[in-house]
């Protein structure tokens, strides 16, 4: 198995390509390395890097392979909304470019790293892939309109499978903080409070960003018939909590560190919660490794044993728009 990976050097593409490894599958890895030297432990390499923006890539690069793991993108609202054309030019136009060359290539198989964010504002809760999309941010709109392309070039010789990813958290080797539950326990550690910028009210799925890349690898495995051309929401649905939740479990982990409301955001628009039904009657077999408790202590551990402080929460190495907004201030 010859798996073509972009953005594997990520947040979530640490975990993909050792577990990818782990399975002996052969990995293409394909990042233009915008957070190089951002990890903060060991990286397991792919068998193959290249060093490519992602709208460069072309039909000799995916030679052989049976998928491709599409995760490299602009990757959250703030982010997005730094520069909201280019969040379209990489999330949107290169990713519809990418799943063209791939079928083009042959290869039979295209997932994409959707996101949850596309229900925005919900209009209810326990949200399922068939309720209404209602974007906020450029971020999630690149998203749904990537989905909206890429489905058109579905047929019997290409399967595209759209991951509608719950919030990520957690440990891994390139660590990120400008997550909400990461970012919550980042700051109990640096400050000793635990800084809610919303009311604490909104609902968000979450997921440990392992188990993310494990969807990956078991949508790819799955027959055809059962995945071909579907959105799926990612996640589980006891793992949906207000944030006001998430500020709890860090108290339990940090039990000096007081509760902060900012209102830095006031009233957060984005508030939803989703079902995953239909995750787990594609793939009966998959669960989830990690709950929020279980993710949570391991990343607690981590950041002590690491000495994380209010060095690294205030820097650049954690948080991706602080390091992708100094190296566009270098390129001019």
């Amino acid at each position: 198995m010859k798996i073509f990976v972009t953005g594997h050097k990520g947040y979530i593409g640490a975990h993909l390509v050792d577990l990818l490894k782990q399975e002996g599958a052969q990995v293409v890895g394909c990042d233009v390395g915008l957070f190089e030297g951002c990890n903060w432990e060991p990286v397991v390499t792919a068998d193959r890097d290249l060093v490519k923006d992602v709208r460069a890539i072309e039909a000799a690069d995916l030679d052989g392979c049976d998928a491709v793991m599409h995760l490299a993108a602009i990757s959250n609202d703030p982010m997005g909304d730094l520069n909201a054309q280019l969040t379209f030019d990489v999330n949107r136009d290169a990713s519809i470019r990418l799943a063209r060359v791939a079928k083009e290539a042959g290869v039979p198989r295209f997932l994409f790293a959707g996101s949850c964010s596309v229900y925005g504002q919900g209009e209810k809760l326990d949200l399922d892939e068939g309720d209404p999309l209602n974007p906020l941010t450029a971020y999630a709109q690149s998203k749904i309109e990537t989905e909206q392309a890429v489905s058109k070039m579905a047929d019997a010789s290409f399967t595209p499978i759209f991951l509608r990813n719950a919030t990520a958290y957690g440990h891994s080797p390139m660590l990120r903080i400008d997550l909400v539950v990461n970012n919550l326990l980042g700051s109990a550690l640096s400050y000793g409070e635990i800084r809610i910028h919303s009311d604490g009210s909104p609902w968000r799925p979450l997921i440990h960003c392992r188990d993310i890349a494990r969807a990956f690898i078991a949508l790819s495995k799955a027959p055809k018939d059962v995945v071909h051309n579907k959105a799926i929401n990612v996640g589980a649905n006891s793992e949906n909590y207000q944030v006001r939740d998430v500020g709890d479990q860090v108290q339990r982990l940090v039990p000096s560190a007081t509760v902060a409301y900012t209102g830095q955001v006031g009233s957060d628009p984005r508030n939803y919660r989703v079902n995953f039904d239909l995750l787990y009657s594609l793939l009966p077999d998959f669960k989830l490794q990690y709950n929020l408790v279980s993710g949570m202590d391991e990343l607690h551990g981590r950041m002590v044993e690491h000495g994380f402080s209010k060095k690294d929460f205030e820097g650049d190495q954690f948080v991706r728009l602080r390091t992708l907004k100094h190296r566009m201030d270098r390129l001019g």
